[in-house]
Formats: C-alpha cells, structure tokens, sequence
C-alpha cells in the first residue's frame, strides 16, 4: 500500500529517488536562503524545538536523516553536544555546502557527511542514541521502508525527532496556507532557484503527505513504540517523536 506523495516525482522521467538526488543537487547554492526566506526565518525556531525534545536524554551517538546543507544537524552539535554527529542525504551538492559550514565553525570533529540511500541504511542495527530528520521524510520514495530503517539503526530505548512541514487543518490557516503555497512559494522558489518543478513539487508533495493522528499509526508500524506529535505554527508544519 503507498502513500500518495510517494506517487509525486520533481521530474517526469525516472525513479522517484533519483529524482529527488537531482532536484536537490539543482536547488542546493540557493536552499538555505530560500528556506528561511520562505518560512520568515521561523524554521529555526521549528528545529530548536526538535532538538530540544532529545536534551533530557544526552544522546551521544547521533543520525541526522535527509540532513542536506546541514543546518539541523549543527543546530544538534550545538545545542546536545554529542560525542558524534552523522549527517546523511543522498544529495552530494547540499553535503558540500554543509561540510564546508561545519570546517567553518570548526566542528568537524563532531560532525560528518556521508551518502547514504535512506531506504537502505549501510548503519549496523542498534547503533545510535537518536534519529532525526527535518523536512526530509516527506521525499521517501517508501515512508515505511525510510522509517523502519531509522527505527532499526537505533539502540532499544533510543528516540526519534522529527520536524515536517504540513498543510494547516482550521481555519482560516488551511485557506491562508493553500494560497501561499500555490503562488508565492512556487513563483519565488522558480526566480531564486532557477528550477521550474523544485519547488511545486515540494507543495504538492506536503498537501499529499500523511500527518498527524495518522503518523501515529505509521511510526508504530515501522516499529516505534511511544509516539506523540505537536503541531506548531497553526499546523504549518508538525513535530514527532517517538522511542524505539
């Protein structure tokens, strides 16, 4: 059984994933600069959060999933300080734009990149403390596949936080929401990124992505144990966590 937004594809020729690996590696000079623009600059608040669900347990082992330019996972160094960071995408162009952010704040002891296909983690099982992932599960090309993989690499006991952009559910949020995210952030993603479908494939792919009481079930499926969500900024977008 699918989810819809494993259907949508950036590009019309090929697999979904490789797709996404070519959206991403297009869109990379430009990411963080239209990210923050897009979202007035509150996705930084959003990631705060997230990272703050996992400071009470001191993860020292920590995977950052779909970590592109590697704003999440320095956030992480940062605020949880743990002994290892490992920050994995399949898009080579947004890790090179994080590893030269990391050399910068001269993290690189902490913090590394690495490729890795999400649906096929090289990780051992039971590896790390905790798992996040921010604006990134959405481009599974298979959510189950995607999250049974980060719930296998994590050690009994260990936490997943993650952040996703969603579609608002009241009004007038839901109808305020759908009108910015069908003209301005297309139109503005197209003139900054240079690239025609990124980012109407990024709204469409939010519209049709699984969320709230519904991600409850997904995530228990795939193997997780506790899980609660928190939907932040009138449900624009919606924070998870779980235990293995």
């Amino acid at each position: 059984m699918g989810y819809e937004q494993e259907k949508i594809k950036p590009y019309n020729e090929g697999e979904k994933g490789k797709q996404v690996e070519q959206m991403f590696d297009n869109i990379a000079p430009t990411y963080d600069q239209l990210n923050h623009r897009l979202s007035w600059n509150i996705d930084r608040g959003w990631r705060r959060k997230a990272i703050r669900q996992l400071a009470p347990y001191k993860p020292r082992h920590v995977l950052d999933i779909a970590t592109g330019t590697g704003d999440f996972a320095i956030l992480a160094a940062h605020m949880l300080q743990p002994e290892q960071l490992s920050g994995t995408d399949i898009s080579e162009g947004m890790m090179d734009i994080g590893r030269r952010k990391v050399k910068a704040l001269g993290l690189d002891n902490i913090v590394s990149f690495a490729r890795e296909d999400c649906m096929a983690l090289t990780f051992q099982d039971n590896t790390f403390d905790a798992v996040t992932a921010a604006f990134g599960i959405r481009n599974f090309p298979d959510l189950d596949k995607g999250l049974k993989e980060m719930c296998r690499v994590l050690k009994p006991g260990g936490h997943l936080s993650v952040v996703e952009l969603t579609t608002p559910v009241s009004f007038p949020m839901k109808q305020l929401f759908s009108i910015y995210s069908h003209t301005i952030l297309p139109v503005y993603g197209r003139l900054i990124s240079k690239d025609t479908s990124a980012y109407s494939y990024l709204t469409r792919t939010i519209e049709a992505f699984p969320q709230g009481e519904r991600m409850m079930d997904i995530l228990k499926k795939a193997g997780f144990s506790e899980t609660r969500f928190e939907r932040l900024t009138f449900g624009i977008c919606t924070m998870y966590f779980a235990t293995k």
